[in-house]
C-alpha cells in the first residue's frame, strides 16, 4: 500500500481490518492497541503537569511523557513494519513445493515475520513500567485511564505473542523457534501479571466507599 496504515483514518482502519485484504491483521492490531495503552500513560502526565499538588513530581512526570512518546511513536511504526514482513512471507509460501529453495526462503521469510510482535512485545512491557509510575505520582483524577492503558498493553502482549507463536510453529530452525518462545513468554508472565497488577490497584482505588 502506497499509504501508511498508521495514517489511515481510525475508521479506514478498523474498515481495512475487517476486509478481505491481508493486511493489517493481528499483528497491526496489536501494535495499534499498545500505542493507545502508552498514549494513555501520557494523557494522564499531561494533565498532572502544572497542578500544585504535583509540583514535586513534576521533573518525573516530564520523564515519563519523554519515554511514553518514543514508546508509543515506535508502536506506531510496527503497524506498518508488522504489514511489510507478510509480503515477502505470502510470497514464500506461494512458491511451488518441488521448488528447492523454497524452504530456504520460507524459514528465512519467517524468521523476519516474528522480528515486529517481538518488538511490540518489548515496547508494550516499556510501556508498562512507563503505566506503574504514572500511577504512583500522577493525578489520582487520571487513574482509571492508567488502568485502562495497563489493560491496553496487556491486551497488545497476548496478541503480539498469539502471532510469534503462529510463525515460530512454522520454523525449521527450533534453537531459534524455542528462544523466541522462551523470550515471548517471559515478557508475557511478567508484564501481563504487571498490567494485572495496576488494573486491580485502580480498580481497588475506584470502588473504594
Amino acid at each position: 500500500m502506497a499509504e501508511k496504515l498508521i495514517d489511515q483514518t481510525c475508521e479506514g482502519f478498523v474498515s481495512l481490518l475487517a476486509s478481505k485484504a491481508p493486511i493489517p491483521g493481528g499483528g497491526g492490531a496489536a501494535a495499534l492497541v499498545g500505542a493507545l495503552g502508552a498514549a494513555l500513560c501520557s494523557m494522564a502526565g499531561n494533565l498532572t503537569l502544572g497542578r500544585k499538588k504535583y509540583a514535586a513530581v513534576e521533573p518525573d512526570i516530564r520523564a515519563l511523557l519523554e519515554k511514553g512518546e518514543r514508546v508509543q511513536a515506535r508502536l506506531m511504526e510496527l503497524v506498518d513494519a508488522d504489514a511489510a514482513a507478510f509480503e515477502p512471507l505470502s510470497r514464500a509460501y506461494s512458491i511451488p513445493k518441488d521448488d528447492p529453495g523454497r524452504e530456504a526462503v520460507l524459514e528465512e521469510a519467517t524468521k523476519k515475520a516474528c522480528a515486529a510482535p517481538m518488538e511490540m512485545l518489548e515496547q508494550c512491557a516499556r510501556a508498562v513500567e512507563l503505566l506503574e509510575e504514572m500511577l504512583e505520582k500522577g493525578s489520582v483524577m487520571l487513574v482509571s485511564d492508567v488502568g485502562c492503558g495497563a489493560v491496553c498493553c496487556k491486551a497488545a502482549m497476548e496478541c503480539a505473542s498469539l502471532n510469534v507463536y503462529i510463525n515460530t510453529k512454522m520454523l525449521k530452525d527450533r534453537v531459534v523457534a524455542e528462544a523466541l518462545e522462551r523470550r515471548t513468554d517471559e515478557l508475557l508472565n511478567e508484564y501481563g501479571a504487571r498490567a494485572s497488577k495496576i488494573a486491580a490497584a485502580v480498580t481497588a482505588q475506584l470502588r473504594e466507599g
